[in-house]
């Protein structure tokens, strides 16, 4: 754990580990769940049933599938009514928007048979986003959109999609019960509990962050960010690299073509080719090496590192630079 100052009972509801780690619990996910979306949505909610990190994979192998943080199945009787895709998420860049329009798509996709003729037998659907920023930057704690008649605004457009984006530290809308829960999903500490259901989530909390194998998973969290930090920086790598390839080409075929006229000579063309891909690796790969320490940045703050062990990480993977790694974290270091 040399990732982190935090500890596992240190840990907030926002963070992937921990609510995930609740979804996976049989014992507490259908009362906790049950109990976070009554309050959230203001709706009573009938049988459900929790699950953690549910793929969805794509059609082919060259087109994306999804992955499901927790996907909450509601039911009457056996028949599936509602499905719920909960999403917590730490920091932006994902155009979440057009990110949850594909979600919905894949989400829908699973439940349709070859030969369905009713199409009002599709279930409703809630893509519910909860984040730490403000992504629409009016300060409301939530942002519930439909699809609607741009003509005819009142008109009832009854397609059961619903998304709703929960800003935790949102001042406007809502209701005060929403705003206790958002502020200790925020802050999932004992005194953030100040009503009978945030009360009940804090139990429910404290009872799986004291599970053994809870904190057995978080200690090795570290051993897992390594494996995957590795794996993004050596596609970046790739990528990069194929990116560079093609920019020395162009450019060494626009040098070329500007500064060699017919009567240049052999030798001076190769000078000039030598030049231009001097230059030009030189630069990418620099793009290429800051581009490695970005993602670190990156995956360690999505894993709750502080910004000084974020630096420390980064001076031991890139000694040649380790007077950059300060630099490299405070630009792109996400503020909460």
């Amino acid at each position: 754990m040399g990732y982190t100052k935090r500890t596992l009972q240190e840990l907030n509801l926002i963070d992937n580990f921990l609510s995930n780690a609740i979804a996976s619990n049989q014992e507490i996910n259908e009362p906790f769940y049950r109990l976070l979306l009554s309050v959230l949505l203001g709706k009573k909610l009938n049988k459900i049933r929790v699950l953690s990190q549910q793929i969805v994979p794509g059609v082919s192998p060259n087109l994306r599938g999804i992955r499901m943080d927790v996907e909450i199945t509601e039911y009457d009787e056996e028949t599936v009514t509602t499905v719920y895709d909960l999403e917590p998420h730490l920091k932006d860049g994902l155009h979440l928007p057009r990110h949850n329009r594909y979600y919905q798509a894949k989400i829908d996709g699973r439940s349709v048979k070859s030969g369905l003729k009713d199409f009002s037998e599709i279930s409703d659907l809630y893509i519910i986003t909860i984040t730490n920023y403000d992504l629409f930057g009016r300060d409301y704690m939530m942002y519930t959109v439909h699809n609607r008649c741009d003509e005819v605004p009142e008109l009832e457009y009854d397609d059961g999609l619903n998304f709703i984006y929960f800003y935790t530290k949102g001042q406007k809308g809502g209701s005060q019960a929403i705003k206790n829960m958002l502020t200790y999903i925020q802050n999932s500490d004992s005194k953030n509990a100040v009503d009978d259901a945030t009360r009940m989530m804090d139990s429910y909390v404290e009872k799986v962050k004291n599970l053994p194998e809870v904190e057995a998973g978080f200690m090795t969290l570290g051993d897992w960010i390594d494996s995957i930090v590795e794996e993004a920086v050596e596609e970046a790598k790739r990528d990069m690299r194929e990116e560079m390839a093609e920019e020395v080409k162009q450019t060494i075929s626009g040098e070329i073509t500007q500064s060699v006229t017919e009567e240049v000579t052999k030798a001076v063309t190769e000078e000039v080719t030598k030049t231009v891909t001097k230059e030009v690796t030189s630069a990418v790969t620099k793009e290429v090496r800051e581009q490695d320490m970005k993602i670190i940045v990156e995956m360690l703050q999505e894993y709750n590192a502080t910004k000084e062990n974020a630096v420390i990480k980064l001076q031991a993977k890139f000694p040649q630079n380790a007077g950059l790694a300060a630099e490299i974290v405070e630009k792109y270091w996400q503020e909460n």
